[in-house]
């Protein structure tokens, strides 16, 4: 199980986000952007995040797909959740995300003067998903859905490099014991490895994050253990981009982030939606 498959137009990848939007969302996070409300620093990363795969997929003839790409909600209802013409669609080409916001806002960036300090610069930033905070945390029944679709998808794509699913929660699933779905989707495979799912527990209280753990001994409960034992082992080529980025990780790290602050957030999203053979 190598995890080295070129990932090409001819032999994409897929990723599929699984996106917590039950009613304790609303609330901010417990430490580092204290104001700023889980459901809105979520959906911020993962559009900025939708932007940033359209750009590295961007060449002179367009926008090529290498990658297939989904979001889930799950909170008061349970399905895909993009908006506007996208709207209802499981997993969809990178380049038709490309040209299917639901809107651009402006927003201001702050960005190098040259001269030592920031100024203030208007940036249009694309919005395919947005936040939504109301009811439980169906997690298994979302886990379920991500088994069905990435099913189908693996049949259609059995050779590529195998789809990566990241789940964002801030609670536990209130439908029932998530470790039997995350068991079952992540015995799903391509011949290139076995899917991968990785979580990322968003921060409610103040305190350090728990980031790339090789065993669950440093964690606080049985949730946390529950969802690390959920994620998947890191293949060695996102070991070394966590390395790169100062993280202590080993062989047998997981995918798997708890206490996330937004700084982890988009860390983490990085790291694991990096390819390792793009062409």
């Amino acid at each position: 199980m190598t995890y080295s498959a070129d990932i090409s137009r001819a032999n994409p990848s897929s990723f599929l986000f699984l996106i917590d939007q039950s009613g304790s969302m609303e609330d901010p996070f417990g430490s580092g952007d204290s104001n700023k409300r889980k459901k809105d620093g979520v959906a911020d990363a993962i559009n900025r995040l939708l932007q940033n795969l359209v750009i590295k997929c961007a060449k002179q003839e367009g926008v090529r797909d290498y990658y297939h790409i989904g979001v889930v909600g799950y909170g008061a209802t349970m399905g895909p959740a993009f908006g506007g013409a996208l709207s209802g669609k499981e997993l969809v080409p990178i380049s038709e995300v490309a040209v299917n916001p639901t809107r651009v806002e402006e927003r201001t960036k702050n960005i190098d003067d040259g001269a030592g300090g920031l100024v203030d610069q208007q940036v249009k930033f694309p919005i395919w998903f947005e936040p939504v905070a109301n009811g439980g945390t169906p997690m298994c029944q979302a886990l379920t859905y991500a088994e069905k679709v990435m099913k189908g998808w693996i049949d259609s794509h059995p050779e590529s490099f195998p789809p990566i699913i990241i789940n964002i929660t801030d609670g536990e699933a209130t439908d029932g014991d998530a470790s039997i779905p995350a068991r079952q989707l992540s015995q799903l495979a391509t011949t290139d490895g076995n899917v991968l799912l990785f979580n990322i527990h968003l921060s409610s209280r103040s305190g350090a994050s728990v980031e790339y753990p090789a065993t669950d001994v440093h964690l606080p409960d049985e949730f946390s253990k529950l969802l690390f034992n959920m994620s998947s082992v890191l293949p060695d080529h996102m070991q070394t981009i966590a390395q790169q980025e100062g993280f202590s990780v080993s062989p047998t790290s997981r995918g798997f982030v708890f206490n996330a602050d937004m700084v982890s957030v988009i860390k983490f999203l990085d790291i694991g939606t990096r390819p390792s053979n793009l062409r």
